[in-house]
């Protein structure tokens, strides 16, 4: 683990609760983005988001993109083809119904692009589920 924590620029000069961090981000580092897969995920833990409405959906869930400049379309291009080469997303084919939509912007800051996904329609019919929250000491 010390190479990788060389590798890593994290000084070696650690207290035990680092190092106890540390270890446990290493057991668990198939959570994390890294080189080999840039986005984060646990296999066999996806979730399902459950709605409080039945099909048909409201016409509500089926909204249009919003109008983007040349600049914003480009971005979010590129960044499309970039989640749907590592699986995050598919083409929707020709014969298949899409039920709920929602409209993305890109958001730039140091030249910088992200997508942001407006979900306020869907959080109106999405079923919440109460977890409870521990208290700290």
């Amino acid at each position: 683990m010390s190479d990788q924590l060389i590798e890593a620029q994290i000084s070696t000069v650690l207290t035990l609760e680092m190092k106890e961090l540390i270890e446990i981000l290493f057991q668990y580092r198939e959570a994390f983005a890294s080189n080999n897969e840039p986005v984060g995920a646990i296999k066999g833990h996806e979730m399902d988001i459950m709605l409080n409405v039945e099909r048909p959906y409201p016409p509500i869930l089926r909204i249009p993109p919003y109008p983007a400049s040349p600049r914003h379309r480009g971005a979010l291009e590129s960044h499309i083809n970039e989640l749907m080469k590592l699986g995050v997303l598919r083409k929707v084919g020709h014969n298949e119904e899409v039920e709920v939509t929602t409209p993305v912007i890109t958001t730039w800051h140091n030249d910088k692009y992200r997508i942001v996904g407006d979900f306020r329609a869907l959080n109106t019919y999405h079923y919440s589920r109460q977890v409870s929250n521990p208290q700290s000491p």
